[in-house]
This record gives C-alpha cells, sequence and structure tokens, in this order.
C-alpha cells in the first residue's frame, strides 16, 4: 500500500485515482475543480492537511506522485512552481502519466532526478472506458527497479503494462506513435466515408461490409458507427487530437522525421475545432469532409 498524491482529477483522472483508492492505496487529490476534490473525498481520498488543492501538501510524505494533467506546462506547475517536488521525500517517484512531447518529458525528468527524485514516464492509452474499468495501456520507462516497484500502482488502473525503455522521453515516445497512428486511423475512415457519400453509397452498408474485409480496423469499428450519428455522445474530442497530432509533429520536428499523413490529419481536425465542433467527438472530424465535399450531413439532434 502507497501513500500517492494524484495531481490532475480530470475525465481520466478522476476515476484512476477511484481504482487506487479501491486497489487500497492512500490517495491525495491535487485539482484546481472543487467538485473532483470532493468526489475523491466521497471515494475515501485523504484530505492534503488543510487544503485538498494544496499540491505541496499532498505530495509531502507522499511515496508516489502521479501528474495526469492536461499538458507539459501543467506538470511543470504542479512540480515547480507549487511546490509538490520540494514536498516530496528524496527517493520518492514522480510519474507521469500525461500525454505530453517526449522532450518536454525529458527536460522535466532531469529536473525531477537532480532534485533527488526518481522519474517515471509512463503515459496511458484506453481513454475513459479504459481508466474508468482500470484496464490502461501503461508504457514506462524508467529504471528497471523503479518499474518494478511501481507495479501495484500500475495493476490498479492498468491492464496492459509495458516496459518501453530506462530513459525518459521512451514512453512518450512510444505514445505519440500510438496516437500518430490513433489520428491518421480516424482521419482516414472519415475520408473513405466522405468518397462514398459524394456518390449517394449507403455509409451504413459500407460500415458493415469494410467491418468484416481486410480494411477493417479497431478504429473503423469504433469511430465508424459515430461518424454516422449527428450528435455522438463524447468518447474523446477533436480538441484532444489537435493538441496529440500536434505533440506529433513537434516530435518529428525535434527528431527530424517527416510525417506528412499525421501533418494531413492534424490540419482535418485542426479545421473541426476552428469551425466549433473543438468539443465534439473526435468521429466528427468527419464534418470536414461534409464542408470539404459539399455533402450534407446528418441532422443535428
Amino acid at each position: 500500500m502507497n501513500t500517492i498524491a494524484f495531481a490532475g482529477l480530470g475525465a481520466m483522472g478522476l476515476p484512476m485515482a477511484k481504482n487506487l483508492l479501491a486497489a487500497g492505496h492512500r490517495v491525495r487529490g491535487i485539482d484546481l475543480n472543487p467538485t473532483a476534490l470532493a468526489a475523491l473525498a466521497a471515494a475515501g481520498a485523504e484530505p492534503a492537511a488543510d487544503a485538498a488543492a494544496d499540491a505541496a501538501a499532498a505530495a509531502r510524505g507522499a511515496e508516489v506522485l502521479i501528474l495526469m494533467v492536461v499538458n507539459a506546462a501543467q506538470a511543470e506547475q504542479v512540480l515547480f512552481a507549487d511546490g509538490a517536488l520540494q514536498a516530496l521525500d528524496e527517493g520518492a517517484i514522480v510519474c507521469l502519466m500525461a500525454t505530453c512531447p517526449p522532450a518536454a518529458v525529458e527536460r522535466i525528468a532531469e529536473r525531477v532526478v537532480a532534485a533527488g527524485r526518481r522519474f517515471v514516464d509512463a503515459p496511458v492509452s484506453g481513454g475513459t472506458a479504459g481508466a474508468t474499468a482500470g484496464t490502461l495501456t501503461i508504457m514506462a520507462a524508467c529504471e528497471r527497479a523503479t518499474y518494478e516497484e511501481m507495479q501495484p500502482v500500475f495493476r490498479a488502473v492498468g491492464e496492459r503494462i509495458f516496459h518501453v525503455g530506462e530513459r525518459a522521453g521512451q514512453g512518450a515516445t512510444v505514445k505519440t506513435v500510438n496516437q500518430l497512428l490513433c489520428g491518421v486511423h480516424i482521419a482516414v475512415v472519415a475520408e473513405a466515408f466522405a468518397l462514398a457519400a459524394k456518390v449517394g453509397v449507403d455509409l451504413e452498408v459500407l460500415l458493415e461490409i469494410m467491418g468484416g474485409s481486410a480494411a477493417s480496423s479497431w478504429m473503423l469499428k469504433d469511430r465508424g458507427p459515430r461518424m454516422l450519428q449527428a450528435e455522438p455522445e463524447v468518447s474523446s474530442a477533436v480538441d484532444i487530437f489537435v493538441k496529440d497530432l500536434g505533440i506529433v509533429l513537434e516530435a518529428g520536428r525535434d527528431a527530424k522525421a517527416a510525417l506528412p499523413i499525421a501533418a494531413v490529419a492534424h490540419q482535418l481536425f485542426l479545421a473541426a475545432a476552428g469551425r466549433g465542433d473543438g468539443r465534439a467527438d473526435d468521429s466528427q472530424v468527419i464534418r470536414s469532409y461534409h464542408v470539404l465535399n459539399g455533402t450534407v450531413p446528418a441532422a443535428r439532434s
């Protein structure tokens, strides 16, 4: 059983923190949203001294600080500006599980290690459904001994747990590759549907055919049905892929690797967000194709 300070109680972070509690760990929440803190407290979280939103108070005496924040800037805010890093005991573990650019992860890791704490680069995949079910995929990069020490924490929130390297940034790179594939797959499904829609093919029939053919993919089966809905429930928003494909392109620039297909997919998501659909389900990148091709989407409810 570990004492864990958990920063970032959003759509994924809150269920992850609750799963840690259910596994028997002591958890202290860090978040600016009092509603999220109250929800975690109701699940059995410990208060962090007098103010549960106080990052330094939550981190004091914790063996692990998990960062499931929006981006690298928020991670730096919690660690350095808000004092969480210095509040941790020497040798404690900082585990960054958010999706961040590999270069940013390396920079954060250098500062953490220089302060005498350990660093785990462990982004996750699986969305809100995986966070709630405790079935996330975890891509961890750190020293092998630290990876083994983190197993009780990882097993509480994840199902597929991988040690992808010992150097910070390697986990972030694996997650970046994952997001490249996911974003491109969603965009290309939308493109295929757009071609069929342009000539009047029934997309329900097309989805049934493609879903059982060599052209099928997990994204086709998951996002395809939602592309045929006017206002599907949001599982993952367009804005997430604007951010994540931006990280992909940043990683490619840093590595001097050309990523032209990822760049096109990013532009399509960016166009959807620019028209006001950033909070819509990411399947609604198909709306960009409707605009390009002059086709008419299903009437929005």
